[in-house]
């Protein structure tokens, strides 16, 4: 089955995490209640491979505070998806309508793709 992916790469302050991993939480149970397959997050800890010139800190312009994360969200095609995502953003708007809330990381070093899935196993 050919799926459709959401992938997410930020630089999270270390001293931040725990507040990041909250609100991921919450977004993980929101996406997957309205139809995402998967919903990862994922820390990095082995950002050092031989060989490879351009890293993830190197891209996400990681300062020596924070941790670089990688994440995604899977979904059955790119049509589900934007439905999806309509729904996840109404819900949130509503949940959040007159409150500023802060992301914990600086969103102009956010990178954001969909990925059509090319080979699954």
């Amino acid at each position: 089955m050919a799926t459709y992916v959401d992938g997410f790469v930020l630089s999270v302050p270390k001293e931040k995490k725990a507040v990041y991993k909250k609100i991921a939480k919450e977004a993980a149970l929101v996406w997957k209640k309205f139809g995402a397959l998967e919903y990862k997050e994922c820390r990095a800890n082995d950002m050092s491979p031989k060989h490879v010139v351009m890293t993830f800190p190197k891209m996400a312009k990681t300062k020596e505070n924070e941790e670089v994360w990688f994440s995604f969200i899977v979904f059955k095609s790119r049509a589900e998806r934007n439905a999806i995502n309509k729904k996840v953003m109404a819900y949130f708007d509503e949940k959040y309508a007159g409150t500023d809330m802060p992301m914990p990381f600086d969103m102009k070093r956010f990178a954001y793709g969909g990925f059509t899935t090319e080979v699954e196993a």
